[in-house]
This record gives C-alpha cells, sequence and structure tokens, in this order.
C-alpha cells in the first residue's frame, strides 16, 4: 500500500470530514430512510429514493476517508530538516522571472490542495518543478501558456 503525504492540518480536516460524516450525516441519512419507508411504497417513493443514493454517498465517502487517513504519511513542516530545500509542506515564496510578481505557495498532499489559500498539490506542475530547489534557484515550469520562470527567493517550514 503506497503512503499518501498530508500535512498535519490537512489530516485534522480529513479527521474531523470523517467525523461528521460518521456521528452527524449518517444518523441524518439512517432517519430518511426510514421516514421515507413509513410512507408505504418505495418503488414510486422519491424520498426513498433520494436517501438510499444519500446514504451510498455518504457510505462511499467514509471508506475513502478511512482509506486515505489509514495509508496517510503525516508530515509536520515544522519538524523538516531539510536545509533550505523545498520539500513536501514547505512554503515557498517565488518571484516570477518575467514580470516581477511574488507569489507564496505551500506543497501539499493531493487532498489539500486549494489554489484560493495558495496551496499547491505535489503532483502539480508547479510542486514538481520546485521539489529540491533551494534559495537563489530557478524552477522551470511547463504552463499551459508555455514555461514559465520562477525564482525561488525563499523556503519556509512552517
Amino acid at each position: 500500500m503506497s503512503k499518501v503525504p498530508l500535512t498535519v492540518v490537512g489530516a485534522e480536516k480529513l479527521r474531523q470530514e470523517l467525523h461528521i460524516l460518521k456521528t452527524v450525516e449518517r444518523p441524518k441519512v439512517i432517519n430518511a430512510i426510514s421516514e421515507a419507508r413509513a410512507q408505504g411504497d418505495l418503488s414510486e417513493n422519491a424520498e426513498y429514493d433520494a436517501a438510499k443514493e444519500r446514504q451510498s454517498f455518504v457510505e462511499g465517502r467514509i471508506v475513502e476517508l478511512e482509506f486515505k487517513l489509514g495509508s496517510a504519511q503525516v508530515i509536520d513542516p515544522k519538524t523538516l530538516n531539510a536545509e533550505g530545500r523545498c520539500v513536501f509542506g514547505s512554503t515557498v515564496i517565488l518571484e516570477d522571472v518575467n514580470n516581477g510578481d511574488v507569489v507564496t505557495y505551500q506543497i501539499v498532499g493531493d487532498d489539500e490542495a486549494d489554489i484560493r489559500h495558495r496551496k499547491v498539490s505535489i503532483s502539480s506542475p508547479i510542486a514538481r518543478a520546485l521539489i529540491g530547489k533551494y534559495s537563489g534557484d530557478i524552477a522551470e515550469v511547463q504552463a499551459p501558456g508555455g514555461v514559465r520562470e520562477y525564482e525561488v527567493v525563499e523556503v519556509q517550514y512552517i
């Protein structure tokens, strides 16, 4: 079984979602199915069909989260001793070589990626280009509009 890399924050979010699914959503769905069954004929009961569909989604998500958490390799960026290299969990400040724009990204697991919060997936082109780079290095990123170059300004482990 391969390990799924997660940051401490990402693992905690998945645990919280799993807890809510098991303690809130699952009982809610069971109750909805019971109420729909009480209405009689199940063959033409839209509420029953909707509740069963929701149950299928909830149970599937529970299995998925349990698998991910069971195979997770939780990495705390604060405890890394990467000697200034870009690694999983690190926060990287970049400067676009062409226009001077400065941007900050944290390299996270696939489930944690959220570009609005400046979290990029370890499997994204920019993260793959950054891994192993040091402050002052140039990273070439294959973007849809062509190759873009970024200078690594600083690597943080926060």
